[in-house]
């Protein structure tokens, strides 16, 4: 046996596991909702056990929830066992349930028997979800933030992507939350994760940045797609200095039009559709004749009178809260564009 009882693990050093996989021994749909990021799904009970012996917690008692677990695991513990030989050659793993209790608990002594070293979480998910919390409250109130603005078009991801490969801090929003921020950002894109997972991912990031070096980060709204960011950290885009891009029309509507040409014609008009009621029907309509023509970058040019004209009126009412710069990169790459704004942040 082992002394695995870890009384402080950093979550920091459990996120970046270095090669030692962590375990969820929560429920599928528990883990769906939400996770610490790389760990991997291997429930003690599905959902419908978990479900049951909840049941008989609540209207029985504490003894006989407890039983019909053991009648659920007893049958599974070898496959346990051999599943996570497969997962953990090295037989050495991080386990967590919701609170660190019973179920951790458990596997651990299961696979604590069977010759694994293992270290519990203590907490549990519950105690990573506050540390997620409080991670993003200090960054947001405590990092040199430098907001990337510009209207819908302007390349902003592929940017600041670049700047990060240049050596720039970068959070990247959009591609945390599987969305490209607009009625058509989830063309071609993943499943989006849960608000609470996207805060699991982002707080991945943040941890490895240096808050006392400049953070770069887009201009977004509340929403990405489905996902709700953090009120802190809507704050800090709200009032941090911003440098707004700025580029053509006609560049715009070109770049929207290579990142969405795959797409199907039935995503065009539903999104077309979302917007209906601010661009207005007949122009709706053009649009999608645009659209099945062929003519992308038409189209995107009747979308961009609507997200233009909601652009500007969001850096209006923020122009008191917030130092806004305004560079004209017409004609620029995206690789110059980030050359230029490293080298004017230095």
């Amino acid at each position: 046996m082992y002394l695995s009882e870890v009384k402080q693990v950093p979550f920091t050093t459990i996120i970046q596991s270095n090669g030692i996989p962590v375990l969820d021994v929560r429920s599928p749909s528990e883990f769906e909702s939400g996770h610490v990021p790389g760990a991997l799904s291997f429930p003690l009970f599905d959902d419908d056990e978990r479900a049951e012996i909840g049941t008989l917690y609540k209207q029985e008692s504490q003894d006989a929830a407890i039983e019909k677990g053991l009648e659920f695991v007893g049958p599974k513990m070898l496959r346990l066992v051999q599943s996570a030989k497969e997962l953990a050659p090295n037989k050495e793993v991080y386990i967590y349930c919701w609170r660190g209790g019973m179920r951790s608990g458990a596997v651990k002594w299961l696979l604590e028997f069977a010759g694994f070293k293992v270290y519990k979480i203590p907490g549990g998910y519950k105690a990573y979800r506050t540390w997620v919390g409080e991670v993003i409250l200090q960054y947001s109130k405590n990092a040199k933030w430098h907001v990337l603005g510009g209207m819908t078009g302007s390349a902003k991801t592929e940017i600041l992507l670049q700047m990060k490969d240049r050596g720039a801090q970068v959070i990247d929003l959009e591609g945390l939350a599987h969305h490209k921020g607009s009625a058509f950002g989830h063309f071609l894109e993943e499943k989006q994760p849960s608000t609470e997972h996207f805060m699991n991912l982002l707080v991945k990031e943040l941890v490895q940045l240096d808050w006392k070096r400049t953070i770069w980060i887009e201009d977004e709204s509340r929403l990405i797609g489905k996902v709700v960011l953090p009120p802190e950290l809507m704050n800090a885009i709200f009032t941090s200095p911003i440098t707004v891009i700025e580029k053509t029309v006609a560049e715009r509507a070109a770049f929207l039009a290579s990142c969405y040409g795959e797409a199907e014609y039935e995503e065009f008009e539903r999104s077309f559709n979302f917007i209906k009621k601010r661009l207005g029907g007949p122009e709706v309509q053009l649009a999608l004749e645009e659209v099945r023509n062929g003519n992308l970058s038409k189209a995107a040019e009747i979308a961009l009178k609507y997200y233009d004209k909601a652009y500007r009126h969001a850096l209006d009412k923020k122009r008191e809260k917030q130092e806004q710069n305004f560079v004209d990169v017409s004609g620029k790459s995206v690789e110059e564009i980030a050359e230029l704004l490293i080298n004017k942040e230095e």
